[in-house]
């Protein structure tokens, strides 16, 4: 890859956490997708001042409405649009190809989760040590190294499949609520 290409790949990646940095700009993502890519400014707003103002759609007053339809109006959706993201024509936004396959994972965690990747580094560690206790014939003469390897085998695919499901849940597309609201 050359320099330049770097560069730009670099570049384009800068503009798209930019514009994923701001909340708004992310739940308007989701509230498109939850729309099958397509739908208008109204819907948006009106979806997004519930998930900020944590209500049903229908009790979201107008004022609430108002509020986040002119801040998505006026600041977001040019951004959204710039980053190649959604199509505006009127009171029409569609989301681009280029959002459609955005499977950004937000790894959002709670205080009382790890991130996966220390989980995994801490499952290396147990397994590592469980592996030296048998070869060196510390643990109990009825375990062998190859139960704990058989044993080690099945926790790191559980864990995966787990960390699967999890991240699956945290993509653009497939979400009902942003990540961030959920608990």
């Amino acid at each position: 890859m050359s320099s330049l290409a770097k560069e730009q790949s670099r570049e384009s990646k800068n503009t798209m956490f930019t514009v994923l940095s701001n909340h708004r700009r992310r739940y308007v993502l989701y509230a498109c997708n939850q729309a099958n890519g397509e739908t208008t400014l109204s819907d948006v707003a009106e979806q997004v001042a519930a998930w900020e103002y944590d209500k049903p759609i229908n009790e979201v007053t107008s004022a609430e409405r108002k509020r986040v339809y002119t801040s998505i109006q006026q600041h977001h959706l040019s951004k959204l649009e710039d980053a190649g993201l959604i199509e505006v024509e009127g009171d029409r936004i569609t989301t681009t190809e280029k959002a459609k396959n955005l499977d950004v994972y937000l790894e959002v965690v709670s205080e009382k989760n790890i991130p996966w990747a220390l989980y995994y580094v801490g499952l290396a560690v147990v397994g590592g040590f469980m592996y030296a206790l048998a070869v060196l014939e510390l643990l109990p003469p009825m375990i062998s190294v190859s139960t704990v390897a058989a044993l080690f085998i099945v926790i790191v695919g559980i864990s995966g499949v787990a960390h699967y499901i999890e991240s699956q849940q945290m993509k653009f597309h497939t979400a009902d609520m942003p990540p961030e609201l959920e608990e």
